[in-house]
Parts: structure tokens; C-alpha cells; sequence
């Protein structure tokens, strides 16, 4: 049994690396509040151009920017269109809601995409007493569809649809970088149609926080005030800044490395009488996978990881979740199927506490 901890839970669980702490502390600062911080002015304006967009708000996490985006797109009342496994209806405690008075329309579509056959039909008729239908939200990669990548033409289709019957279309890119390696396009080509797009930069690319909506001019000013609104106006968030410019300049080629070691996981997982998996899902680095109940359960399986150091999350009654990432290497994977294996094998796992997943992404 190993020592260390390997936490495939999340790749929120990442920490910074050495030059990026070194570049947290070289960040020159200002007030971002009034556009003075600099660091800051200079990630917008490199995100803005790495996405082909006008303008760009930083903000202190995906959560935030999809809501700002929500606000921004959207007026009480109204409507948006997203797959069931969205993050941003799942995951954010309503705040869409609770927020902005907008509500969701869940749609079925495979792997937590969407297309054409999903949409058609949706947009509610122009009278009195319907909500508008204003907005489509797309995910890339699926977080809760499986760790899938949108397909570069199928972003297209389904923006040209949204734009054609007047909707906007806003990409929740908590992982978008993980799907532009994945199916090798550009971001920028990826998010080409795209109204809005939200970026992470506290899962794979490794920082301790922070997320970048950009848009168009007018869309990102209302956000920015929604950014006020919503309690999140920054101060000196260059150090933060400074660390999303270190992740953008050093760890996106590197996203290859968590993807191959999500598929050397998977590949062993496969091999394991009693657990089901679907190789052919596995296009990232999140890896599902399904527990035979005469085994136990999810939770109990989590149980069983904890106690040999690993820590993997249960995402259903034995449906379970492993996200690789940068501080997870090849050896620790290796040993992480291995006690998959082992803890399997025992049968039926031991009562004790419940293993909980408290986190979103």
C-alpha cells in the first residue's frame, strides 16, 4: 500500500507547480475593480485573443462566469436550453434561479451533447403566456455526460441552428482545453459561433482558482456588472492572474499526458471481473465506471479506495468517477487500478461511513 494520497476525485484537486508559485509571487497587482490591475488586463487581453473575442471578464470561478453569462444573455423571465447532465443545472445551486429569475429546459441528448434532433421543437412560441426561449448552453467537455468532446461540427450545427431561430449560444468551457486535445481543434475554432464562453482555470491547467468569461463588448459590460452584483468585484487578483497566464503558456500541451494515463486507467478497469466500463467514452481525462451491486456499492467501493490512499468519487448508486490530472502520474494510476482490483476482489465491502462528493466538477 502506498503512503502518499492519489486523489482522482477531481482535477480541482491540482496545486500549483513551482514556477507557477513563482509566478504568483512576481504578479504586479493593482485595483482590478477599476481596471488598474495589469496582470489582470493582460490575461483578458490574451484570452481575448485566443478566442477570436471582443472582451473578457476574470472572475474567481466557472460557477460565477456561467451565471454572469446567464444574467448577461437572458432577462427575468426567460428560458435557456441544456443537456441534463449540464453543469450549470446540476451544479450550481439553482442560481440561474435564484439569481436571474431564468429558467432551464432540460434536453436529452447522448453523452451530455446536443444536436439538431435535440433542439427542434423547443423554442417556445412568441405569446403572452410562454417563458422566451433566449439562450442554448453547451458543455465542453461533458463533465457528467461521460468526459466527452464535443465534435468541432457538431458545435457548428447546433450554433447555427440556436442562431438561426435567435438564440444565444453560451459554451461552458470548464475543460475546454481538455477537448481541443482530445479532438485536436483551436479553442478559437471551437468557440467561433459562440456568444459567450466560460474558461477554467483551477481543473487541469492547475491553478489554485480563477475563470475567464469572453464575449462580445456589449454581452461582457452587463456581465462585468453582474459580476458586481453577484458579490464579485476583485482588488489585487493579479497573483491569480498571474497564475492562469503560467497555466496558459506551460500546461495545456501537458493535457495529454492526464489523457493517456485516463485511458491506461480505463483500459485496466476494463480487465477487472465486476466493474463495467465503456472504453469507448473515454476521450478525456474523466473516466466513469460501474460497480456489480453483488460487490457492493459505490460508496462502499470509495470506502474500501480510502483506506488503501486513493480517493475516487461516487457519482450514483454504483456509478463511480476518476479524474486524472497533474499531480496524479502513471505509477500512482497503476497502483490505483490495482486496488480497484483488490478492494473488488474482496467482495462485498465493509459498512462504515458513507462516502460523500460534495464537489461539482
Amino acid at each position: 500500500m502506498t503512503s502518499e494520497i492519489i486523489d482522482l476525485r477531481s482535477d480541482t484537486a491540482t496545486k500549483p507547480t513551482a514556477g507557477m508559485r513563482r509566478a504568483i509571487f512576481e504578479a504586479e497587482v493593482g485595483d482590478d475593480s477599476l481596471g488598474e490591475d495589469p496582470t489582470v488586463n493582460h490575461l483578458e487581453e490574451i484570452v481575448c485573443e485566443l478566442l477570436g473575442k471582443e472582451a473578457a471578464v476574470f472572475n474567481c470561478s466557472g460557477t460565477q462566469s456561467n451565471q454572469m453569462a446567464i444574467r448577461a444573455h437572458c432577462d427575468q423571465g426567460d428560458e435557456f436550453l441544456i443537456n441534463e447532465t449540464g453543469h450549470i443545472v446540476n451544479y450550481e445551486a439553482g442560481g440561474a434561479a435564484a439569481l436571474s429569475g431564468v429558467s432551464a429546459r432540460i434536453l436529452r441528448g447522448e453523452g451530455g451533447l446536443l444536436d439538431i434532433a435535440d433542439l427542434e421543437g423547443t423554442v417556445r412560441p412568441k405569446k403572452m403566456n410562454y417563458c422566451v426561449t433566449r439562450l442554448v448552453c453547451v458543455e465542453n467537455t461533458t463533465n457528467h455526460g461521460g468526459g466527452r468532446a464535443w465534435p468541432l461540427e457538431q458545435m457548428n450545427r447546433v450554433a447555427t441552428w440556436a442562431h438561426q431561430e435567435g438564440l444565444k449560444v453560451h459554451v461552458d468551457g470548464a475543460r475546454l482545453f481538455n477537448a481541443c486535445v482530445a479532438k485536436n481543434y483551436s479553442a478559437r475554432e471551437f468557440v467561433a459561433q459562440a456568444d459567450s464562453v466560460s474558461l477554467c482555470f483551477s481543473k487541469g491547467l492547475g491553478c489554485p482558482m480563477g475563470s475567464m468569461l469572453a464575449g462580445d463588448a456589449a454581452t461582457m459590460h452587463r456581465a462585468r456588472r453582474a459580476r458586481k452584483l453577484f458579490g464579485g468585484a476583485l482588488r489585487q487578483a493579479g497573483m491569480m492572474a498571474a497564475a492562469a497566464i503560467y497555466a496558459l503558456e506551460h500546461h495545456i500541451s501537458r493535457l495529454t499526458e492526464d489523457h493517456n494515463n485516463a485511458r491506461f486507467f480505463a483500459e485496466q478497469l476494463a480487465g477487472i471481473q465486476g466493474i463495467t466500463i465503456d472504453l469507448e467514452i473515454v476521450e478525456s481525462n474523466i473516466v466513469f465506471f460501474e460497480i456489480d451491486p453483488k460487490y457492493g456499492s459505490s460508496s462502499q467501493l470509495c470506502e474500501q479506495l480510502m483506506a488503501r490512499n486513493v480517493k475516487v468519487g461516487p457519482f450514483g448508486p454504483q456509478r463511480l468517477r476518476a479524474c486524472t490530472h497533474l499531480d496524479v502520474t502513471r505509477e500512482q494510476i497503476q497502483h490505483a487500478a490495482m486496488a480497484v482490483r483488490e478492494c473488488v476482489k474482496e467482495g462485498s465491502a465493509q459498512t462504515g461511513r458513507v462516502a460523500q462528493f460534495a464537489g461539482s466538477y
